[in-house]
């Protein structure tokens, strides 16, 4: 497990370049991909350190992606769910100012078990999902359990994701809503992550080398998802971030 920033091994920053790769792809419609993209750059990285190292790439992709989705959704809905996000984030920006190295590994591994639960839960027993959506407090309990995932693990895409579509929003109008949300809750957390020291002009260079593999990924994912079978895809999915978000737990 390597612990600086910048990787010089080749075949461990083929390693990087594969996580940086699934943030594209997350955007472009492998939405799961983003839990593998968190697992391997903390592995990489350390915990902490990948958060902060992670977020610039995160918003190149955010950026790549918006205008693609501007005649999808509105500002509207985000506002609705910005006020409860922000107050998941100022507790993930607490807890993880205040952690060790282990603690963050943990806690992000229960971040992505947390996900993977919610996409088992959908998928697997869609009543108690609706039933779960329908209930009071659905709402404000999405909003801070994703802006606690987002700050402390840049794993808040399922969470966001599940809540839009127990509003029973149309696809390309869920996938617009999420762009603007990300964009903006990424961006809100550029000077939180910095004041941690988690964004480092080191950090920087080293975003510079994988931001290739990003875009590659963003502009790959539409051709790829014409080729993969979806259900079979985001099954391996959910089983390889169960096992990745247990590994960071125990291991």
């Amino acid at each position: 497990m390597v612990r600086g920033v910048m990787l010089s091994n080749p075949s461990v920053f083929a390693l990087a370049l594969l996580a940086a790769l699934c943030i594209g792809l997350s955007k472009s419609g492998f939405s799961g991909l983003s839990m593998v993209s968190v697992v391997l750059f903390a592995d990489l990285y350390g915990p902490k350190v990948s958060v902060g190292l992670a977020l610039p790439l995160l918003i190149a992709a955010d950026l790549m992606a918006y205008p693609a989705f501007l005649k999808y959704g509105s500002w509207r809905s985000v506002w609705k769910m910005l006020a409860p996000a922000l107050l998941g984030i100022a507790v993930g920006w607490w807890v993880l100012g205040g952690i060790s190295e282990t603690a963050a590994r943990r806690a992000i591994g229960l971040c992505v078990l947390s996900m993977v639960a919610l996409q088992s839960i959908r998928r697997w027993q869609p009543g108690l999902f609706d039933r779960l959506a329908e209930s009071q407090g659905f709402g404000l309990g999405a909003g801070v359990l994703g802006g606690f995932a987002t700050m402390l693990a840049n794993a808040a895409g399922p969470v966001v994701q599940l809540y839009l579509m127990a509003r029973k929003i149309p696809k390309m109008e869920l996938i617009g809503i999420g762009a603007r949300f990300f964009l903006l809750i990424n961006l809100i957390k550029v000077p939180l992550n910095a004041r941690l020291a988690l964004i480092t002009s080191e950090s920087l260079l080293e975003n510079a080398r994988l931001l290739p593999a990003v875009a590659v990924g963003i502009f790959g994912g539409k051709w790829l998802l014409g080729q993969v079978p979806q259900v079979a895809f985001e099954r391996m999915l959910v089983l390889f971030s169960a096992l990745a978000g247990l590994r960071l737990i125990f291991w």
